[in-house]
């Protein structure tokens, strides 16, 4: 099994709208043959002072896949390739982190 960590950053303010963009492609992610999780995550309110927090523009998705060839296949699904196209004028930077359990 794979675990992705994705950290996107939003252009100020546009957080909420790629939000509803992405949970609109959720359904066609989590039907993907070898999806074991896709959740997008923002930071809690409150909490301890010491949390590192990814702020008001940023979202995670914690992903969990099979194996390499299904996440490869997520990828290049033309369900990903139009989800990028849509918010490709709203997301300053996608940071996408592929981990293998120890």
């Amino acid at each position: 099994m794979l675990h992705v960590v994705a950290i996107i950053t939003t252009k100020p303010g546009k957080r909420d709208e790629v939000l509803a963009i992405f949970k609109e492609n959720l359904p066609a992610v989590l039907a993907e043959k070898g999806c074991i999780e896709y959740v997008p995550v923002i930071d809690v309110d409150g909490g301890p002072d010491h949390l590192t927090r990814i702020g008001p523009d940023s979202f995670m998705v914690i992903e969990k896949w099979e194996c390499e060839v299904t996440l490869m296949a997520h990828a290049a699904s033309p369900h990903m390739a139009a989800y990028a196209a849509r918010v490709k004028d709203l997301v300053v930077s996608r940071a996408i982190h592929v981990l293998a359990p120890v």
